[in-house]
């Protein structure tokens, strides 16, 4: 345990002595291990995408243990999935990664404007399973967020009471917001702040883009000349609304990119201070081989040996 690690779990000392052991094997774990910095490899996008849109590009990855494979052979920090998929592999596998059960998921059969996903797996699961931590979605925006929102607290309750740690993909999404403004700086900082009082240990967002969404806030961001011109300095904002700093902020890959763009935005996310990164579709779409080159390029990204 380095003095890093120790400096990151001193921010959480509200927490039982099991939530700080499994922040401390993530964070510990893989090539990045005890350098404070984060890459996840998520695959969640079967249930919430569709197989063959996911799988598809690379037919390797309709197989579960796949996913395991590239994960630890990549020296990710941690693997997060849906049930079905951590329960084809999690024995074969067991203490090779940290794991995170993804505990809320959404279909695409019926869309909503104002998404609700369904509870698909509970903290008795993820103990079974070996894992580190649970996962969940909030939607901040949609009409349905108070459930979300009183589903996560209960599930946090409980995950904690048997020390596990939470991570929360929180994406703006629903009838309150723009498409646009699903991803625009004053409302992905508002995501981030209101995962991080909901009690989130590591928190999920999107990349934000200069937008402002709400008129309000308009003001705010001119009267106080919050810096916003760059990804870094965006960054840095959605940074400092978790609580200045003091929870792991990780940002999404997103969609399939161009290496040099997703690069690009490794680098803002490393010089505007954000934790890492949780990459999937850029990942597991690809050989494996190629997988490999490229998490290992994003990887030395954040650990500076590759500028």
């Amino acid at each position: 345990m380095n003095e890093r690690i120790r400096e990151i779990l001193s921010w959480y000392a509200g927490e039982n002595p099991g939530v700080l052991t499994n922040l401390a094997r993530i964070l510990n774990h893989g090539r990045l291990g005890g350098t404070g910095k984060l890459v996840i490899l998520p695959v969640d996008q079967g249930f919430e995408h569709g197989p063959a849109r996911s799988f598809a590009p690379n037919p390797a990855g309709y197989d579960p243990r796949y996913h395991f494979q590239l994960a630890i052979e990549a020296g990710c920090n941690a693997y997060a999935a849906p049930l079905g998929f951590l329960e084809a592999g999690a024995a074969e596998f067991a203490g090779e990664i940290p794991l995170i059960l993804k505990c809320n998921n959404h279909d695409l059969l019926y869309e909503s404007r104002d998404p609700l996903p369904a509870l698909t797996s509970s903290v008795e699961d993820a103990l079974r399973l070996g894992c580190s931590a649970i996962g969940f979605t909030i939607y901040p925006g949609s009409a349905a967020r108070d459930t979300m929102y009183e589903e996560l607290r209960e599930l946090t309750r409980q995950a904690k009471a048997h020390g596990l740690a939470v991570v929360v993909w929180s994406y703006p999404r629903g009838s309150g917001l723009s498409k646009e403004g699903e991803t625009a700086i004053d409302v992905v900082a508002y995501a981030v702040h209101i995962a991080a009082q909901l009690g989130a240990n590591i928190i999920k967002v999107k990349l934000p883009s200069e937008k402002i969404e709400k008129p309000e806030a308009q003001k705010v961001y001119q009267k106080y000349e919050i810096p916003i011109a760059t990804l870094a300095d965006r960054v840095r904002h959605v940074v400092q609304s978790a609580f200045d700093g003091r929870r792991i902020v990780i940002f999404s890959g997103g969609p399939a990119a161009a290496d040099e763009q997703v690069f690009e935005e490794v680098r803002a996310i490393r010089d505007g201070g954000g934790f890492g990164s949780i990459i999937g579709r850029n990942s597991f779409q690809r050989r494996k081989d190629e997988a490999l080159r490229f998490l290992n390029t994003v990887m030395g990204i954040y650990e500076g040996s590759i500028r």
